[in-house]
């Protein structure tokens, strides 16, 4: 009867390990989600980049601009104001040389001196009213560049508002591409969770005999004692013979699973907490996690599975399914895991 009752014991489901273990997973898929998505804000922030440095140039382009048309303005003003004072004193020395005019027909004054005053003017008229010209044809000069800087001005406004239309559309485009992303990511994890479900349906039918492989969570155990010698890396003839099983139906729901679905088979190599004496062939517990797992992952590669899609990993003593030194956790904790799941 004790014995049956042990039995029952031992072939109970965990399922905190399972629970703990779809949690990872579902970490594993947000992690997975901001990276690719970090990844598509660092593309798509390198364009916005972009975008802002030519909208800093053409703004900065646009107060240069602005501050050589009020300069250009200024100086107008500056031609103008002259301008105003060279025609009135054109319009004085007009005035004086008609009154000249006068008083020589009128008989007042001497005629030399009135035809002297009258040359004097005229000369000083002929200098006034090329000076205005200048003036005049500076302002117009001043006038096109204005005109110029005008349209110059409109053409880098239209050019800032056309970049600011862009840099919007790029922060649509990276909201969009995040949504996205999401329904992608969340499809691919729900294909691999099926493909992972049919992967582990298969190796209960074939190992459902088995009362040293268990099923914990998403994972199948088997105790190291099935696959290795004591304190040995080197699959024995029973662990080749299982392991050929697993690798078999591997094979089949690797044929069924699209390209695009990035999966591995992982393979975790754990010890127990009795310290190794360092010297074997392994100094301590680390090495030999090492080696049980890259022993299955070869043996899987001559078998026919790419390397591609294998993962091994040792873990030493440092995760253990049961707590304490007893003999019956220690074989508890001395096992290989199995885990298909995302790259």
């Amino acid at each position: 009867m004790a014995i049956s009752r042990n039995r029952r014991r031992d072939t109970r489901v965990d399922y905190w390990p399972g629970f703990v273990d779809a949690l990872s997973t579902l970490l594993l898929a947000i992690i997975f989600l901001l990276s690719v998505f970090v990844l598509a804000q660092f593309l798509l922030s390198r364009e916005i980049s972009g975008q802002d440095e030519v909208l800093n140039r053409l703004n900065s382009e646009i107060n240069e601009l602005t501050a050589l048309l009020a300069l250009e303005r200024s100086n107008r003003q500056d031609l103008e104001d002259t301008l105003a004072g060279v025609q009135a004193s054109l319009e004085d020395s007009e005035d004086e040389r008609s009154r000249l005019k006068e008083l020589l027909v009128s008989g007042s004054g001497t005629t030399e001196q009135a035809q002297s005053r009258i040359s004097s003017l005229s000369e000083a008229l002929n200098d006034e009213r090329q000076l205005s010209q200048r003036a005049q044809s500076q302002v117009d000069l001043l006038n096109q560049q204005i005109s110029a800087l005008r349209r110059q001005i409109g053409a880098l406004e239209k050019a800032l508002e056309a970049s600011e239309q862009r840099d919007r559309e790029s922060q649509t485009k990276i909201a969009d591409l995040g949504k996205r992303l999401n329904v992608a990511l969340a499809q691919r994890v729900q294909e691999l969770n099926r493909y992972r479900s049919d992967f582990f349906g298969r190796l209960r039918e074939i190992l459902s005999d088995r009362e040293d492989i268990r099923i914990v969570g998403d994972r199948f155990v088997f105790q190291s004692e099935v696959l290795f010698p004591p304190g040995g890396a080197e699959l024995n003839e029973g662990g080749r013979e299982e392991m050929l099983k697993v690798a078999e139906a591997l094979i089949d729901i690797g044929r069924e699973i699209p390209d695009d679905i990035s999966w591995v088979l992982r393979v975790d190599g754990h010890t127990d907490n009795v310290p190794l004496s360092g010297t074997g062939q392994f100094k301590d517990n680390w090495e030999l996690s090492q080696a049980r797992s890259l022993s299955v992952v070869k043996y899987f590669i001559d078998k026919g599975i790419s390397p591609e899609r294998l993962v091994a990993a040792g873990f030493g003593e440092y995760q253990p399914l049961e707590q304490g030194d007893t003999p019956e956790a220690r074989a508890q904790n001395r096992r290989i895991e199995l885990k298909l799941t995302e790259r």
